[in-house]
Formats: structure tokens, C-alpha cells, sequence
């Protein structure tokens, strides 16, 4: 089922540039920003919530900082395209903690995965549970990070 989305006019589209930049700021400084009151930035902040345009509020952890060292991007080819094997991939791959990021993807590979784990060993049980000793994946090629340039999640909110 597909969610209704709320037209966003100019303030709201405002209020979300500041906001997915910095959730926490008070609600009277992003007032101040959008020139609107505090109380019609809650009352658009809570509509947007509830309308599924905010998803969720959260906060943004320095992996190496809790001991994750290894970013891993992996392809993922299935056996086949088949609804029940796609969509056992799809719960799998949501259900495994070490997964950040899943793309279900064109152009030849089934899913992009990107993985955070602690190490090397991690790494090798991971992707034996999650491929090699799965049936339903003919192939996976994994890439290594060396080097983090830039991740994100912000939006470019016209």
C-alpha cells in the first residue's frame, strides 16, 4: 500500500533542510529560520511524521569508534529472479544486523549490500550464513573499503 504524502510548500520543505541536518536543534531556532512561530513548526513537524515523510530520528555513529572496522560492499547474484527467492533474499538481508544498507538492484546482480562488521573473521562467518551456505545465491562479489570519502544521508530537498 502506498502512503498518502502531504503537499509540502515552502516551509515545510525548510523546516526538512534544517532538520535532517540537525534534529535536535530547538524548535524555536528553526522557527527563527523559517520565519514561523515555534508552535507551527511543531504542529508541521508532527504532521510530517505522521504523514511518513519523517521516518525516523536518529543518531549517526562513528564505526570506528564502537570497534567496526571492516565496510564491505557487496554484490549479490541470485539464482534466479523468482518472486519467493527474491523475496527470501529480501527478508534475510533485512534481518541480518551486519547489513546497513540493501539495494535490490538492475542491470545484472540481484542486491547491494553494505555491510559493517569488526573484522576479518566476522566478515568470512557473515558471508558464509548469509551466502555461501545459501541455496538461493549463485554468486557474491564483495569490495572492501579502504577509504571512507563521504556517506550521508541527507536529501536535496528542492
Amino acid at each position: 500500500m502506498e502512503k498518502a504524502y502531504r503537499n509540502l510548500d515552502a516551509f515545510d520543505r525548510a523546516i526538512l533542510r534544517i532538520i535532517q541536518r540537525d534534529n535536535k536543534m530547538p524548535q524555536r531556532q528553526i522557527a527563527e529560520a523559517v520565519h514561523l512561530s515555534a508552535a507551527a513548526v511543531q504542529r508541521r513537524i508532527a504532521a510530517m511524521e505522521k504523514s511518513g515523510i519523517i521516518i525516523r530520528n536518529q543518531a549517526v555513529i562513528d564505526a570506528r569508534s564502537v570497534q567496526m572496522t571492516i565496510t564491505a560492499i557487496v554484490e549479490v547474484h541470485l539464482i534466479n529472479e523468482r518472486m519467493d527467492t527474491v523475496n527470501n533474499a529480501k527478508r534475510l538481508f533485512h534481518n541480518a544486523p551486519e547489513v546497513q544498507q540493501c539495494y535490490y538492484v538492475t542491470g545484472g546482480i540481484s542486491f547491494v549490500l553494505i555491510m559493517l562488521l569488526p573484522d576479518i573473521t566476522a566478515y568470512e562467518a557473515t558471508t558464509r550464513r548469509l551466502f555461501s551456505d545459501n541455496d538461493d545465491i549463485a554468486s557474491f562479489r564483495t569490495l572492501i573499503v579502504l577509504d571512507l570519502i563521504k556517506t550521508g544521508s541527507e536529501i536535496i530537498i528542492p
